[in-house]
């Protein structure tokens, strides 16, 4: 009910926000500076910008620059599966680079929320995203994706990227990439990774809780299904799969910091009128991508919500992968870089290095922890401190392992 009601109201204020994006266009090719037209403009395209997307925006990465020189970049699907695709951002000429897969999490947004931290590692290595699909486009035929297929999706990807791979996850694949880690060491699987760094990620959920945590044990997992689960409406491929839907997830988000949000559309207004174009853009591809949402399988949602934020089963050595137990100290020859933001108020201090301290086979020497100072979660991996500071201590560990 909750996702047709939502289908329903999105139809109906379709029609309505279209006409505000074309009256924006039409008005404000008939405006002069601080008229009645401008206004009307900014309001229109402020209103039809308040709005929810379901389709993943493009990576937009064409080229990156080498040495002086601009470097074409193709999009490549090295690996397609259902609920995800393997996606390798090919540099034209360019070879010998240490290749990276780069996890993007599954909550809520697209893999693209990490244009920035793959366009950065594009400098110094071959880089493979995660892109996750979204749940309400992939047909029931596919079957169900939980917890257990996430790690298979990861390991597929390291086997498929071959030896020499190094990991990158962010935030909440930390714990399913440290468990593939763990399930490929164990079996000596060749494209274990040299590598592995794990970014804000919620490795032990005990340590310094935050509001995200606390909510997450406030109901049992039972009040989680009834009141978050919806089953997709027509007219999508995906009709009467179960998920947690995108726009739930976005609503909790936006709720932690609602008047900034307000502000910023205030902001964008204020741009518009005033002919600021570039710092109107600077809004615009914000929530371009923010209010793109995407829809996650229920059984994932929920066994991650259990497992990572309730019962913290890799924190406990309870883990299991297909009723095999997830043992971290079989890692013996990956090198481990745990990465925290100061301010983080999502995956707080002291979540991410819990990792440190579950790999007992890797050698001290082996083992890196940063702390960045004055930077919240998203800082962690996108911005100036993650291009200055935060990238240069990955990139070290990465080439210092290549072997």
């Amino acid at each position: 009910m909750l996702y047709q009601a939502y289908q329903t109201q999105s139809d109906l204020m379709s029609p309505f926000r279209l006409l505000a994006q074309s009256s924006s266009a039409a008005l404000w090719l008939r405006h002069t500076e601080g008229s009645v037209l401008r206004k009307l403009s900014a309001a229109s395209e402020v209103f039809s910008r308040m709005r929810l997307t379901h389709s993943r925006p493009a990576f937009d990465i064409t080229s990156i620059t080498m040495g002086g020189e601009d470097i074409p970049v193709t999009e490549v699907k090295a690996l397609s599966l259902p609920f995800g695709t393997l996606l390798h951002f090919s540099k034209a000429g360019v070879s010998g680079q240490p290749p990276v897969l780069l996890v993007a999490p599954l909550s809520g947004h697209f893999a693209t929320l990490l244009r920035e931290t793959a366009r950065t590692l594009l400098q110094d290595h071959d880089v493979y995203i995660t892109d996750w699909h979204n749940a309400r486009d992939v047909s029931l035929r596919h079957g169900a994706f939980g917890l257990d297929n996430y790690i298979d999706y990861m390991m597929q990807a390291m086997a498929t990227i071959g030896p020499g791979v190094h990991v990158v996850a962010v935030c909440q694949p930390c714990v399913a990439a440290l468990a593939a880690t763990a399930l490929m060491a164990e079996d000596n699987h060749p494209a274990q990774p040299r590598s592995l760094t794990l970014m804000a990620g919620p490795v032990d959920c005990r340590v310094n809780p935050t509001s995200v945590n606390e909510l997450a044990t406030s109901k049992p997992i039972e009040w989680f299904e009834q009141n978050l689960i919806s089953h997709v409406p027509l007219p999508h491929a995906g009709y009467m799969r179960r998920v947690y839907p995108g726009f739930v997830q976005l609503s909790a988000f936006l709720s932690m910091n609602l008047e900034r949000h307000k502000q910023q559309f205030r902001n964008l207004y204020h741009h518009l009128v005033q002919g600021e174009e570039a710092q109107a853009d600077v809004i615009r591809v914000f929530y371009d991508e923010y209010l793109a949402v995407n829809d996650l399988p229920a059984e994932f949602y929920l066994e991650t919500v259990e497992k990572v934020f309730q019962t913290y089963d890799l924190a406990v050595g309870q883990l299991t992968w297909r009723g095999r137990r997830v043992n971290p100290a079989a890692i013996r020859r990956t090198a481990l870089l745990t990465v925290e933001g100061e301010r983080d108020d999502i995956c707080s201090v002291g979540q991410t290095v819990a990792a440190q301290d579950l790999c007992t086979g890797i050698r001290p020497y082996m083992k890196t922890h940063h702390i960045q100072v004055g930077v919240g979660h998203y800082g962690v991996f996108s911005g100036r401190k993650w291009n200055q500071q935060i990238y240069p201590r990955v990139r070290e560990v990465i080439h210092a392992s290549m072997g």
